[in-house]
């Protein structure tokens, strides 16, 4: 039997061999991405979780 899943992504329509393929694309892209660039994409994200979990214990690196 043949596997005929479907995944809905936002508007997209995704078979599982599809959604694996895209999330290993992502992971080598993001693993070719320069330390500075990871850390600036780090403070971002402490950056976000500070505003959006209006939690005052999340502490953000200085650059």
């Amino acid at each position: 039997m043949v596997n005929n899943q479907k995944i809905v992504i936002g508007d997209r329509v995704l078979t599982r061999e599809d959604l694996f393929k895209e999330k290993e694309r992502s992971r080598k892209e993001r693993a070719k991405l320069s330390f500075e660039e990871k850390i600036r994409i780090l403070v971002n994200l402490q950056k976000l979780a500070k505003t959006w979990g209006k939690k005052k214990d999340v502490v953000i690196w200085k650059i």
